[in-house]
């Protein structure tokens, strides 16, 4: 009876831990540019971590099913070594399902290029989100309140508001270190990003994320034409944070994550649809501007199918 009752106590506390589980989330970590025969143990120790810190921790205050799980990647790249210190990179990409279909639509994808941080063997991951208790827990912490914040916004207006706070948050608290300096150049570090989603100027920011994914992607499966057209609205928003100040790091990230995407839906629109699509995107996204000629060529895929 007491082994009983020990089994459906464990299983009563795993069953608890799934349902506190936010992310369906995939965590890698690159060592091959700084790796040694020495240091296996403590890099395979430090993947587990991470894993457990970003799956066993309660992060949004919805109690989300396991079909609801916010789905994303974490690759850090570690490029230098010194130490217990470390720098590189980390590649983040947030995804989420297209109502109706087998389509998974990119919300975010990006590489953050200075992770900065300090590890040594058996080094707890410990996070406070009124402290700095550890460099790498920080950078963590902010990207998947930020994906929360990026994917509520995409489901109902302004639905990520208090995550973008904690975002900026963690943005004050490290705000003297590297990846988070407000002086640091080019306007697109982690405080930007925060900034941006922050800041009541470029509120249409939010507004996007919305149209163009719960009222637009979201009835593409039925109703492709008014789908198609609510995202060219919501891609004038975006022209209108883009002249209130040109190349903020939002926009930045947006434009790389959605370029091939709109391509594809307005491949299929009407003609009067191309015209004005391909205006604004070569004009709020200049880089890549002959590449939206594409949207005049003919298409057999659609993010409905």
């Amino acid at each position: 009876m007491k082994r009983l009752f020990g089994l459906l106590l464990i299983l009563a506390i795993a069953a608890s831990s799934l349902k506190a589980q936010d992310f369906q989330c995939s965590v890698s970590l690159n060592t091959t540019q700084i790796s040694s025969s020495g240091n296996q143990q403590r890099f395979n120790e430090l993947r587990q971590k991470l894993y457990t810190f970003v799956h066993d921790r309660k992060w949004c205050q919805y109690n989300l099913k396991q079909n609801e799980r916010i789905e994303c990647s974490m690759t850090i790249n570690l490029t230098k070594a010194s130490g217990d210190e470390y720098e590189g990179t980390m590649t983040l990409v947030l995804q989420r399902p297209v109502y109706k279909a087998s389509y998974k639509t990119t919300l975010m994808s990006f590489q953050d290029k200075k992770i900065k941080f300090r590890y040594a063997d058996g080094d707890p991951l410990e996070y406070d989100e009124n402290s700095t208790l550890s460099e790498l827990t920080s950078i963590v912490a902010f990207y998947l309140n930020l994906f929360i914040g990026v994917e509520l916004d995409s489901f109902s207006p302004n639905g990520g508001s208090a995550y973008f706070s904690k975002c900026q948050n963690t943005a004050n608290l490290n705000s003297k270190d590297v990846g988070w300096s407000v002086a640091e150049s080019g306007q697109n570090n982690r405080y930007w990003i925060a900034e941006n989603f922050n800041n009541g100027t470029y509120s249409k920011l939010h507004d996007f994320y919305y149209q163009y994914h719960r009222m637009g992607l979201d009835v593409m499966y039925e109703t492709p034409d008014a789908g198609r057209a609510v995202i060219l609205e919501s891609l004038k928003l975006l022209q209108q944070v883009n002249a209130q100040k040109s190349n903020l790091a939002v926009v930045r990230i947006i434009l790389n994550t959605k370029k091939d995407e709109i391509i594809n839906i307005f491949k299929e629109g009407m003609p009067s649809e191309k015209t004005q699509v391909i205006n604004i995107m070569k004009q709020i996204d200049p880089t890549n501007s002959s590449a939206y000629d594409a949207i005049n060529s003919a298409s057999n895929s659609s993010p409905k199918s």
